[in-house]
């Protein structure tokens, strides 16, 4: 699936020179979705318990290779073997990538001096029959440092969908646009081109004009002739000073035309967005972005009251499926009708998988603008390396967000691998990330839809006329970058 959705997606437009970063790709992904499969052979109780431990450990210890040493080690390779010259750095590409990764190494692993990311190994897991084997070393110092950075790539992305997501699905913040206000924006472009037309044509004959003066200007000698000479040179100034201002209006003009085309086609967007939003899959998505921000506003008020009043997510503490079942089955009646152990693992299962699809839909997503946006000006083999290498981190981090959204016996593996991991600072940073994040989030689209404002009136002053009426262009714009 991995290689796939590289040659499909990514590398559509390009072609697969280097077959060792498709597949270096295509494991890390294998193995991030390998993440979440051990989390559903953990609900449903797949093979026992013993092998899915040995799982657990094989997975972990492959993705933090993956992560911590591979990866970065072979970016900082392709970026000096992908130029074209064989110059001194190609040749010694080996030994400076060495050298890059190991300041990236003394870097990364001083992250776990900065944060409280281990703590003491809990008495349960002490007594848990894995004790012999919990000492294995290095999972917990390398999961911890890159938890830090998984958990921040995460919460910023969830704080920016949270904001942006409702923005680009529910109808009410679409712009009211009419045929008027697209055949105005259709004048006005057509002015400013033959505006720009007028003065290429007049920078055209000022600078041919300006050329026959000055071979005029070389064909008399004597004092009278000298005289002549001295007055079509003062006009060569003004010449000069002319073709300049021209050039300046051109350079301004081209300016102008450049964003009129963008909001000519935010404005046939947008009219494209009002058909849709009035038929019926239009309908449920407006819907669902009611429903999301709704989830949105209660995750940003409970990531508020977890800062402010120093709410911890303890280990013990009730998940969020139990408590909802328990809360509604006892409103109800039900709780002694219900088994509320089998409810809560098929409801786990449920809540599980919209996860990991959601978080794997909306990473790719990111994936893909990402690789769109920087693949002309960056060598598509790092950005797709640099891609597997976040894709890693934030896998890794999942796991550690997940295990508080399944029922307390559901997370005892997870636990005892990871047991010196200090949870709860993890859901803490999420919090606080994520609550900047949204914040930002919300001061980014208004700074935009202002300077979108300002920019239409300058343009409608500039060329004529009133505004456009287009607005903020919503696939220009931020988008739900993630489905936390």
């Amino acid at each position: 699936m991995g290689w796939v959705y590289l040659l499909e997606k990514l590398f559509a437009d390009y072609e697969v020179r280097n077959k060792t970063v498709g597949i270096v790709f295509s494991a890390t992904f294998a193995a991030s979705c390998t993440l979440f499969e051990m989390v559903i052979f953990e609900i449903g109780d797949v093979l026992d318990q013993g092998s899915r431990w040995l799982f657990w450990k094989a997975t972990l210890y492959i993705m933090l290779f993956d992560v911590i040493i591979l990866l970065p080690f072979y970016q900082f390779y392709t970026a000096f073997a992908d130029r074209n010259d064989a110059g001194w750095l190609y040749r010694n590409r080996l030994a400076l990538a060495t050298a890059c990764w190991i300041v990236y190494f003394y870097l990364f692993w001083r992250i776990g001096d900065q944060f409280p990311i281990t703590g003491t190994v809990t008495s349960a897991v002490s007594a848990s029959w894995l004790s012999p084997w919990r000492l294995v070393p290095g999972i917990e110092p390398g999961m911890g440092r890159v938890g830090v950075i998984g958990v921040t790539i995460m919460a910023i992305l969830s704080g920016f969908g949270a904001v942006t997501s409702p923005y680009n699905t529910i109808s009410l913040f679409l712009r009211k646009v009419t045929d008027a206000d697209i055949t105005l924006a259709e004048k006005k472009l057509l002015q400013t081109m033959e505006m720009l037309l007028n003065k290429k044509k007049k920078l055209t004959l000022a600078v041919r004009k300006q050329r026959v003066l000055q071979e005029q200007s070389v064909q008399g000698v004597g004092g009278f002739m000298r005289n002549v000479f001295n007055r079509v040179t003062s006009s060569f100034s003004a010449g000069d000073a002319n073709t300049t201002h021209l050039q300046g209006e051109i350079t301004a003009l081209e300016t102008v035309l450049r964003h009129l085309f963008m909001d000519l086609d935010d404005l046939n967007m947008e009219k494209e967005r009002i058909k849709d939003a009035k038929t019926l899959k239009g309908k449920y998505f407006n819907l669902m972005g009611y429903i999301f921000a709704g989830l949105c506003i209660y995750k940003v008020i409970t990531s508020t009251l977890n800062i402010i009043t120093n709410r911890l997510h303890t280990s013990t503490g009730r998940d969020p499926i139990t408590h909802g079942l328990e809360l509604a089955a006892g409103r109800m009646g039900w709780a002694e009708k219900v088994d509320l152990g089998l409810l809560s693992q098929q409801m786990s299962f449920v809540v599980v998988g919209i996860l990991v699809f959601a978080s794997i839909r909306g990473l790719l997503i990111v994936f893909m603008k990402f690789f769109r946006a920087f693949s002309s000006s960056i060598s598509p083999n790092n950005i797709v390396l640099f891609l597997a290498h976040v894709m890693g981190m934030y896998f890794l981090s999942s796991v550690l967000m997940i295990r508080m959204n399944v029922p307390e016996q559901y997370r005892t593996i997870i636990t005892t691998v990871l047991s010196r991991i200090e949870f709860n600072f993890y859901h803490r940073w999420f919090d606080v990330i994520f609550l900047v994040s949204a914040v930002a989030s919300c001061v980014f689209i208004l700074f935009l839809t202002q300077i979108q404002k300002q920019r239409e009136a300058e343009m409608g002053m500039f060329v004529g006329g009133g505004p456009s009426g287009s607005g903020l262009g919503r696939d220009s714009g931020p988008e739900g970058l993630s489905s936390s």
